[in-house]
């Protein structure tokens, strides 16, 4: 039974024989070492020879008695041993004794009988300080560790609120439609916003084009239509990348004389990305040279088919210059606001967006903000983004004084702390002094996320991705050095066939990556594929701060091969249970705080630690798990042979007995 004993505190919790500080013995019960020391004290404190000298008689019985071994040493009174104790998962031999109220050599000697060589400044951990102590009559149990408390994730509200509670949707009213201008540069947005407004906005600006972002409300009949003027569609997918999804229609502007250009297709991606309804508006009706057939052709090619061709995409012919068929764009776009159902609440806080932020010499930080529910008035507490303030003073596009704005209104308000981003939320909060204690707690949380390394979405990160059900498809930018490239690299990607799983074209284009591409895959969480382009450096270090992937390929094989393997990652995997072995239960052991272990030998094969392991009672099975130790005395192994004894710990199992019979299986994929 002693030598059973032993092999139960040295095969499972010896710590350090690497070390040569604690080692285990082969053998059991107590050797000429663990004695050897005591015998030495007992031949010199006896009463041999040296005790009955001349002239010692007096003398030597007193120091004779002083040293009596250590072993016979028993606890002093004022020492008494408690009946419990309570262990940390590391503890020193010292520190062990004095909680045991016993002597250090008693506890020395107790680790020797069980095999450990330890000294009196020997750290041991919890398992073997529980071996120990229960021997020696005590009962111990694990130290309470506070646990670390996690970090608050940084709030970030919803931008619009799509989902109300029942209560709530009873306070919904109609709210404006948001509407954002896109298009190729020159094909006159800014003139059309002009002729809608009838005012004469561009020729404020510097050359004639738009330099900022600029938020309009236009009358319409009794209602009211909200307009985005945007210096093109970087601004917009730069929004939507920083969680802003403003917008609700975008019309896009394409002139007839001129037709789909690149900027206009990536518009058009973007507008895609961003699932909003597109209305095409072709400019330029009036000019000469103007080819509203060949434009529509080759927006059908590009996938916006319009009504008058069998598609449902409206397209509405304009002329910005003789302020021709504004009046029914107006009347397609409340059309489809009135398909969409926009609604929102008229009444309470507000929340929304920050469409732009400046900073003005005379009057300080300001902010363009888009209301998207409740209502927003003059002296409200906001925290916006990273910043706070009180309204002081807020008026709307045309400049003039209001108390109150709701919901799909712009206005600009002063008062804020900072110059914040566009993007931002901002919400109403209850008291500045309730802003500020928030927004100071948002810019510590930025600040520790940004010393936290991030790793954008790469081919290789596609699989566990959509283990984790964060993505449903493998969204792509293409870029190639001519049109004729795209096609064939298209084509075969569309062919892939990985079960239900496709690739998604977000954008593709001819020219090297710009920073455009890079923003529209943060916005769309896609990945940039380039075949014989460059990277623009701009593009490239916009990539390193946002950890985009952008992959370039010489070879087409190459491309479609890594997008193959991304999608076939993305398939749950079919697993096949592989049996290595089995083993039988000699005998079972209760470890402190890890539960029954079994003491086995293997009988066939072999023993996997990082294998799971099925119990078997006769023909019955008591449980499948997973192998969670498996040692050869004091060492952790990976595999035990036929024949060979080992300890074996079950996870989520503590009714191992004698006899069961443990499989070893693994379960591989199959390829």
């Amino acid at each position: 039974m002693n030598i059973r004993n032993n092999r139960k505190k040295s095969a499972y919790r010896a710590k350090g024989a690497s070390s040569g500080a604690l080692q285990a013995r082969s053998g059991g019960g107590r050797g000429p070492r663990s004695g050897a020391r005591p015998s030495g004290n007992r031949s010199r404190g006896g009463g041999g020879q040296r005790g009955s000298r001349p002239g010692g008689g007096s003398t030597a019985p007193a120091r004779d008695q002083q040293r009596v071994a250590p072993a016979q040493r028993q606890p002093e009174p004022s020492r008494a041993a408690p009946k419990e104790l309570e262990l940390p998962e590391a503890i020193t031999v010292r520190d062990l004794a004095d909680a045991m109220g016993r002597s250090p050599i008693d506890l020395i000697k107790e680790l020797m009988n069980a095999g450990i060589m330890a000294n009196i400044n020997q750290l041991i951990d919890y398992d073997t300080a529980a071996i120990v102590a229960e021997d020696m009559g005590y009962t111990v149990k694990e130290m309470e560790v506070p646990e670390p408390e996690e970090p608050e994730e940084v709030e970030t509200p919803a931008v619009r609120r799509r989902e109300y509670t029942a209560e709530e949707q009873k306070e919904l009213r109609e709210r404006p439609p948001v509407v954002t201008v896109l298009g190729h540069v020159d094909h006159g947005k800014t003139s059309l916003l002009d002729a809608i407004r009838a005012t004469h906005v561009q020729a404020q600006e510097a050359g004639g084009i738009t330099q900022h972002i600029g938020a309009y409300q236009v009358p319409v009949g009794e209602r009211q239509v909200t307009f985005l003027d945007t210096p093109g569609h970087e601004a917009f997918t730069a929004m939507r990348a920083r969680g802003a999804s403003v917008t609700d229609i975008a019309v896009l502007v394409v002139a007839a004389d001129d037709g789909v250009q690149p900027q206009t297709r990536e518009a058009i991606d973007h507008a895609r990305a961003a699932q909003v309804p597109i209305i095409v508006a072709l400019n330029k009706i009036d000019l000469a040279t103007a080819n509203p057939d060949f434009v529509k052709q080759q927006l059908a090619d590009v996938g916006l088919v319009v009504e008058d061709w069998g598609g449902d995409v409206i397209c509405v012919p304009v002329s910005a210059k003789q302020k021709t068929g504004i009046d029914t764009l107006l009347e397609m776009i409340l059309l489809v606001a009135e398909l969409a159902e926009l609604k929102a609440k008229p009444k309470g806080p507000a929340q929304g967006v920050v469409i732009e932020g400046r900073l003005d010499r005379s009057r300080g930080s300001t902010a363009t903000l888009l209301v998207q529910d409740g209502v927003l008035n003059t002296g409200d507490a906001l925290l916006v983004g990273h910043t706070y303030g009180k309204i002081r003073a807020m008026t709307d596009y045309q400049g003039r004084r209001i108390r109150r704005a709701g919901p799909s209104t712009p206005v600009v308000v002063i008062g804020l702390r900072d110059v914040p981003e566009a993007g931002d939320i901002f919400e109403v909060l209850p008291s500045e002094r309730e802003a500020r204690a928030r927004a100071e707690e948002r810019a510590q949380a930025a600040q520790q996320a940004e010393a936290q390394p991030v790793s954008g979405l790469t081919l290789d990160q596609i699989y566990e991705r959509a283990q984790e059900g964060a993505v449903q498809s493998l969204n792509l930018i293409l870029k190639a050095d001519v049109q004729g490239s795209l096609e064939p690299i298209r084509n075969s990607l569309d062919k892939l066939d990985v079960g239900d799983l496709r690739v998604k074209f977000i954008h593709e284009g001819v020219g090297n990556v710009a920073e455009s591409d890079v923003m529209l895959a943060v916005a769309s969480q896609a990945i940039i594929l380039g075949f014989n382009v460059g990277v623009e450096p701009s593009a490239q270090r916009l990539a390193e701060a946002e950890h985009v992937s952008i992959k370039t390929y010489e070879v087409i094989y190459r491309l479609i091969e890594d997008v193959q393997l991304a999608l076939t990652g993305m398939l749950a995997p079919e697993y096949v249970n592989v049996e290595q072995g089995k083993a039988i239960v000699r005998e079972v052991f209760s470890i402190p705080r890890v539960g029954k272990v079994a003491g086995a030998q293997v009988t066939e094969g072999k023993a996997l630690r990082n294998a799971q392991v099925r119990v078997r009672r006769g023909d019955q099975i008591l449980h499948e798990g997973r192998v969670s130790s498996l040692k050869r005395y004091t060492e952790d192994v990976r595999e035990v042979s036929t024949g060979m004894e080992c300890g074996v710990g079950i996870d989520g199992f503590n009714d191992v007995q004698p006899d069961d019979i443990l499989e070893f299986y693994t379960r591989e994929q199959v390829k």
